[in-house]
């Protein structure tokens, strides 16, 4: 009886290559949107689009209707959430930078999407109130300083119901929590991963492409 080997692909640029060829496409507008951000003067910290087809993704199983996002930017990864809700769907974003939200009201009008968007500018702790007051949610994006991530997630945690999705963007970065290497980051990131994965409240699961996006599902 010959046995069974199972396979598995090794993890390389062809391999992302290949899959954001086929699953990630951009359009005109998400792909100006994500050049134009060295050229607006705006780090170039947006996510990928591989993870923003994966994040529409999940917004259209999950069926969610209100989405939490925490960290705009130019509104790259905004715009890929968007997308994905129903007509009478609705994301609430916040960004901290009022340059940052310029440009990105900017981006959503010109995608003829800012009567789905709500842009709150300021700290997303200064604005728990206010965004409390949009709750509950039923998917939670998160892109903003790594070292909050647990503050974040706390917040995420009790505005979202049962069967309410989370997701944290830079699980890797650029792989350092794989590695013996440590950091204030990096080390924030591994302990933030530890702690969710060992939360009896949530599945969860690291998405590798990109920069990781750690996913969770409250129970």
């Amino acid at each position: 009886m010959s046995k069974i080997m199972s396979q598995t692909t090794p993890d390389t640029p062809e391999i992302h290559h290949y899959i954001k060829g086929l699953f990630a496409k951009e359009d005109t507008l998400l792909r100006q949107v994500r050049e134009g951000l060295a050229k607006q003067g705006l780090p170039e910290i947006a996510i990928d689009p591989e993870e923003g087809a994966f994040l529409h993704l999940l917004v259209r199983l999950s069926k969610a209707r209100r989405i939490l996002e925490i960290g705009t930017l130019a509104g790259y990864s905004t715009l890929w959430l968007a997308r994905a809700l129903p007509e009478n769907g609705r994301i609430v974003t916040i960004e901290k930078s009022p340059v940052h939200a310029r440009i990105a009201r900017q981006n959503f009008q010109a995608a003829g999407l800012e009567e789905r968007i709500l842009l709150l500018v300021g700290e997303a702790r200064q604005l728990l109130a206010k965004v409390t007051s949009y709750a509950p949610f039923d998917f939670v994006f998160v892109d903003a300083d790594k070292e909050g991530y647990p503050d974040y997630y706390a917040l995420a945690m009790d505005l979202i119901p049962t069967g309410g999705v989370v997701a944290f963007h830079n699980a890797l970065w650029g792989g350092s929590v794989a590695r013996d290497v440590h950091g204030p980051t990096i080390d924030a990131i591994r302990d933030f991963n530890q702690m969710v994965a060992d939360d009896p409240r949530v599945i969860s699961y690291i998405y590798p492409a990109g920069d990781g996006t750690l996913i969770a599902v409250k129970l």
